[in-house]
């Protein structure tokens, strides 16, 4: 890659980087179930970009594969969360 484009790979990093760490405050601070499916749905969203981040910086297309079975298990896991609580808030 050239200068500009390592630039801006460190420059999305970094912003993928805060932007998990926050949403792991939010995961620890929600006051309400709700507030933490949301926080961990996501956390695995930018794990998702960090891994595609990964592959384009790096020219790996394997971490494109590791980031469509991370969506697609992260998108089973928030709907098991909101059938969930649909079912507590019922009773």
């Amino acid at each position: 890659m050239s200068g500009i484009l390592d630039f801006a790979g460190v420059v999305l990093l970094v912003v993928l980087g805060v932007a998990l760490l926050l949403s792991v405050v939010r995961l620890v601070r929600g006051p309400t179930i709700s507030d933490r499916v949301v926080s961990v749905d996501l956390i695995t969203t930018i794990g998702v970009a960090l891994c595609a981040a990964y592959a384009w910086i790096n020219d790996k297309t394997v971490f494109l594969d590791v980031a469509i079975v991370t969506a697609l298990i992260s998108f089973v896991g928030t709907i098991a969360f909101a059938r969930y609580i649909e079912e507590k808030s019922r009773r």
